[in-house]
């Protein structure tokens, strides 16, 4: 079996290229030519340089692979290349939106439609909603909100949201194209460096928290959304279906670095938590300097908005359903491993 990860010298693809060749897999690795390969080691891996923002030159280099295979496709795509930093609004659509949809039209034109192609999307698609408590917290459930459904109608309020939702548009009105939608929660772990700012904050002594009502939030280790890729290549019921993916917990907003604070050797540590005017104004001065230097920070407005969102809360059973998705990896494993793959490659 043959399987293309676009996206591959990035965080989540370079994970689904590793264990698709602990399966069995020929793996191809779909990269822009300037990618690094620091993470693509392996050399049964089988490359290739994808040029998703020019329609032609992407034909051009599918029918080189495609002779390259004796004039077939890849039995199975996923597409994890897109961008979750850009200077500019529309950069995040000449990324995620075009970028899917060249690649999608030229599997076409070049005759290599897939079994099965999974476009890894966003939980955040959906935006800041049920965000009204719906219930007094209990012992039973400490939780005041409603999990989104896949039924509700998303309202993105990032610039990257907006970009995932349309791609996942353009996706859902192709005729005889298989394809599945994952959309991932916060995914964290080794190799990824948002949720690493805070360990690296927690071992300056700070921690950093924003606004004062309630925040429920969920998370997914990335072997779990690998895990998923893997299981609905073939599944007949998830084929034109989007699903939710987290560990299946709901967590308050200080478990994450109180885990990271316990597995970093509980170092003092500051707690701050801000009130959301402030973080905005932060978040804007940031924006302003990003785009007039050219460099991207870490506080922007789509930040603004990931932070400032109370409820992440999704249900994740019917992707138990469809395709037995089965989460391994509970915040405390998952930070566990992180924390010690973060010491081990130098990054504490």
């Amino acid at each position: 079996m043959t399987i293309l990860v676009t996206g591959a010298s990035g965080f989540i693809g370079s994970f689904i290229v590793q264990v698709g060749l602990e399966r069995g897999f020929e793996v191809w690795a779909g990269m822009r030519g300037s990618s690094s390969k620091g993470y693509l080691q392996d050399e049964r891996i089988r490359f290739a340089v994808l040029d998703l923002a020019n329609p032609d030159r992407l034909k051009a280099q599918l029918l080189e692979y495609k002779a390259a295979m004796g004039g077939r496709g890849w039995d199975y795509v996923c597409h994890a290349a897109g961008a979750t930093k850009c200077l500019h609004e529309e950069d995040f659509f000449r990324t995620n939106t075009e970028g899917t949809k060249h690649l999608v039209e030229a599997l076409r034109e070049t005759g290599m439609v897939p079994r099965r192609f999974v476009f890894v999307s966003s939980l955040s698609i959906f935006g800041a909603i049920r965000e009204q408590p719906v219930r007094k917290p209990t012992a039973d459930n400490p939780w005041i909100y409603s999990p989104i459904l896949t039924s509700d109608t998303p309202q993105p309020n990032t610039a990257y949201g907006k970009s995932k939702l349309e791609a996942e548009r353009f996706l859902t009105a192709q005729k005889d194209f298989p394809f599945t939608i994952l959309r991932p929660t916060g995914v964290y772990g080794p190799r990824e460096r948002d949720y690493f700012l805070m360990a690296q904050s927690i071992k300056q002594h700070t921690d950093f928290a924003v606004g004062f009502r309630p925040q429920e939030i969920t998370f997914v280790y990335m072997m779990d959304v690998v895990q998923a890729v893997y299981k609905c290549l073939d599944a007949a019921q998830a084929e034109g279906r989007a699903y939710f993916l987290s560990d299946g917990q709901v967590y308050n907003s200080r478990r994450f670095s109180d885990l990271l604070q316990q597995e970093m050797g509980n170092p003092w540590v500051l707690h701050i938590k801000a009130p959301l005017w402030l973080l905005r104004a932060i978040c804007w001065v940031s924006g302003k300097i990003s785009r007039l230097t050219g460099k991207m920070n870490a506080l922007n407005d789509d930040k603004y908005h990931i932070l400032a969102q109370r409820n992440w809360q999704c249900d994740i059973e019917p992707a138990r359903q469809d395709f037995g998705y089965d989460p391994e990896w509970p915040l405390e494993r998952g930070v566990k491993a992180s924390v010690e793959w973060y010491k081990a490659n130098g990054w504490l």
